[in-house]
């Protein structure tokens, strides 16, 4: 049995030091991770790193010789772009070994300010073709293209073909209806992008109101649920909530429903062999906003499959108990492949 020669590196998501630590120990190559503030497309209250838990970070990681990756993956704000460049200058002087980007803008600066810093693309660019990627590299040097969750496997690994820029791609966690970068749905309801607040649902639109017994989850006063008692609440977002999608002719009532996307999870633990066949660098767990009990679950679950597909690809087998440990993560409790697969295509 000869070990394949290619390996995909594990990315992990750090929203905090103790989801960074916790991220290392079970074998993650990389954590990406960003600062407490509109920078980052992760900006809850209560997550992300101050400086100083981020030099913390950093000088851990590097001691076991893994990577930090900073994600400045929000677009600046007109009279505030100074804050997403020292986002950049912070990235750089506390040695982060790569940045991941969106904003064309913010990549000029970084390519200018620190010749020597690694770039990424960010998922939220939404950059879909090599056209589009081998011009970030031409013009910027972007070294690493994270895709959006909508490219199926073939189409992957014809983009890998035909680019030298290394290709990550997302293996589990929280999918999006809307292709990453492109969403107004939260703009329409909030009057804030998560383009350029880093957060679908900004807190202070949260409303939860108790109507006879059943408890209401709005965005300022759109209802995005209504949940039975007992039931469990989720956090409220536009694309996940549940709608009146029709009528039940036994009653006359309204029928409730995701009329635009079930809550689910990305799983792609089965297709570890192709991605990495194909040439893919690598694989992404979604998540900076979950526990760190989430965060090092999943990354060790994975760690373990990677480890069995880069040692014998063509017998790899995805172990039952992978499975089940990565179900118990996932969001709605459903998994899918999601656009790896179409055959409806």
């Amino acid at each position: 049995m000869q070990p394949s020669s290619r390996t995909i590196e594990l990315v992990a998501p750090a929203g905090s030091l103790a989801a960074l630590k916790i991220a290392l120990q079970a074998g993650a190559d990389a954590v990406y991770l960003g600062l407490q503030n509109a920078t980052n497309a992760r900006n809850f209250s209560g997550l992300n790193f101050s400086e100083a838990h981020l030099r913390s970070g950093v000088e851990l990681a590097h001691h076991m010789g893994r990577k930090v990756l900073f994600a400045i993956n929000t677009f600046p704000q007109a009279g505030r772009v100074a804050e997403w460049r020292a986002a950049v200058d912070v990235a750089h002087s506390l040695e982060a070994d790569a940045v991941i980007i969106a904003d064309p803008g913010l990549l000029a600066y970084a390519r200018d300010r620190y010749p020597d810093m690694r770039l990424h693309l960010s998922v939220q660019s939404s950059a879909t073709h090599a056209d589009a990627i081998e011009f970030m590299r031409e013009q910027f040097g972007i070294r690493r293209a994270v895709l959006p969750r909508v490219l199926t496997l073939a189409e992957i690994e014809k983009l890998i073909r035909q680019t030298s820029v290394e290709i990550e791609v997302f293996g589990f966690g929280s999918l999006c209806v809307m292709a990453e970068g492109r969403c107004l749905l939260s703009s329409y309801a909030t009057g804030e992008s998560p383009n350029s607040h880093g957060v679908c649902s900004p807190a202070h639109a949260v409303r939860w109101h108790d109507q006879d017994g059943h408890l209401e989850a709005r965005l300022n006063d759109i209802l995005i649920d209504r949940y039975a008692p007992g039931e469990p609440a989720a956090y409220p977002t536009l694309c996940k909530g549940r709608f009146a999608a029709g009528i039940d002719r036994s009653t006359d009532a309204d029928m409730a429903d995701h009329a635009l996307e079930e809550p689910t999870s990305l799983n792609a633990l089965s297709l570890l062999p192709r991605l990495l066949g194909m040439g893919v660098s690598a694989l992404k767990i979604e998540g900076r906003q979950r526990s760190p009990a989430y965060v090092g679950q999943v990354t060790a679950t994975l760690r373990a499959a990677l480890d069995s597909a880069q040692a014998d690809p063509a017998r790899f087998a995805a172990r039952p108990e992978w499975q089940f440990s990565l179900s118990r993560h996932a969001e709605g409790s459903q998994v899918t492949q999601g656009a790896f697969e179409r055959p409806w295509k």
